[in-house]
């Protein structure tokens, strides 16, 4: 009996965590479709071809490099060995956070669309989830966590807590996106003469497929954080929920109800309630997702208008400067001062959030610079100008237009 029942535990977990990978996995499906929506119909195939293929080289380095260099774990045995006496827990874990290794060159390729060439950013993806990501998550998460969260415990009385990844996925990501964007330039067109000329979308409902299909994907992503099934929480979904709605409302309001800020605020909302989603009162949640989504809308006009870097789906300020307010807030909101359950501390989330822009603008240029140093990164001006559909793949997204 009670080895009947271990394996049904074992079991229950594996069936868990896969579940959470399959909805964080679809995600990618929604990463694909926002930058389809957003970017000009000249480059949409090539959106859908970096995303499954970025998904790909990321798996297999994942596989082979990063997990080991995150976990201490590798997968050089046996199919016996692998499966061993819990399942294939381990296999399920690797490929539920592979989901989130991979999330990192698809966060950076609708920063950088409709320039970049194809192969180089291939490679740089390949290097973040190999090894640049890996070697940041064993920090928080992993094998080298001790060290980093014993002194922050020791000097603030907490460690730094990111519950599902606000700092170590998306903050990570994106402020990786910066250096890559600064480094390839604008699109052709984008400044004239030092003024803004912005540059018309293609496909709302793409766009807004793009948002639902991430927005659903997220419970996996938030809720199946906890990696095992004794350890799920209503809390963190309802968190998850009213933060989305939260990044919505804010957004249809502080921006007119413009479409593209109002489906950007509902990932807005997501990303920065991920680090303390398990800890808030689900009204806390709505007010983080809500200034998470302030964070976005006004970001990106500043981004754009002020700073004017061409940062084509604003990956910069929705997932990097929201994902550092998310781990930030997670001390703020995650304390029983405001209703949350508390064993956070302010300034170890600022040290944590702050360690992780530092670490990703340092690897980014490293990386980025090295690759137009070498290879080159960006189109030339005539390719750029047909678009990345022909010059990268040879065919458009709607194959029969040319037959007319």
């Amino acid at each position: 009996m009670e080895k009947s029942l271990v394996s049904l535990q074992h079991g229950g977990d594996v069936l868990f965590l896969l579940l959470g990978a399959v909805m964080v996995f679809a995600m990618h499906a929604g990463f694909a479709f926002l930058e389809v929506g957003t970017v000009r119909q000249k480059s949409q195939v090539n959106a859908f071809v970096k995303i499954l293929s970025d998904w790909s080289v990321s798996t297999v380095i994942y596989f082979l490099i990063g997990y080991p260099i995150s976990y201490g774990i590798h997968f050089f045995s046996s199919a016996a060995g692998l499966l061993g006496d819990n399942q294939g827990y381990e296999l399920v874990r690797f490929f539920f956070l592979l989901c989130f290794a991979a999330c990192i060159p698809a966060i950076i390729s609708g920063g950088i669309a409709e320039r970049a060439k194809f192969w180089p950013q291939v490679v740089a993806g390949g290097i973040f989830a190999g090894l640049s990501y890996p070697l940041f998550e064993s920090v928080i998460w992993g094998q080298n966590s001790s060290g980093f969260q014993n002194f922050l415990t020791s000097i603030f009385g907490a460690p730094f807590h990111d519950f599902a990844g606000s700092v170590v996925v998306h903050s990570l990501g994106g402020w990786l996106a910066l250096p890559a964007i600064i480094v390839l330039g604008p699109r052709m067109g984008r400044f004239v003469r030092g003024r803004s000329q912005p540059i018309p979308i293609s496909n709302i409902p793409f766009l807004a497929l793009g948002s639902w299909i991430l927005a659903i994907g997220w419970f996996g992503f938030n809720v199946m954080s906890a990696q095992s099934l004794e350890g799920v929480s209503g809390l963190v979904a309802v968190n998850s929920l009213m933060a989305m709605v939260g990044g919505v409302l804010f957004a249809l309001v502080a921006s007119r109800n413009d479409p593209g800020f109002v489906h950007n605020g509902a990932l807005a909302g997501l990303i920065a309630i991920c680090a303390g989603s398990d800890l808030m009162h689900p009204l806390g949640a709505f007010v983080v997702g809500g200034i998470g989504s302030l964070i976005f809308v006004y970001g990106f006009q500043l981004e754009q208008e002020k700073l004017k870097i061409d940062d084509v789906l604003g990956v910069w300020p929705l997932h990097g400067v929201v994902g550092t307010w998310g781990g930030i807030a997670a001390g703020i909101f995650g304390s029983s001062f405001f209703g949350g359950l508390g064993g956070v501390s302010f300034f170890s989330q600022l040290a944590g959030s702050l360690l992780a822009v530092g670490y990703a603008l340092l690897s980014g240029f490293i990386v980025y610079k090295l690759i137009h140093s070498s290879a080159g990164f960006r189109l030339n001006e005539d390719e750029e100008f047909v678009g990345a559909d022909l010059t990268v793949h040879h065919i458009n997204a709607y194959p029969e237009e040319n037959l007319k």
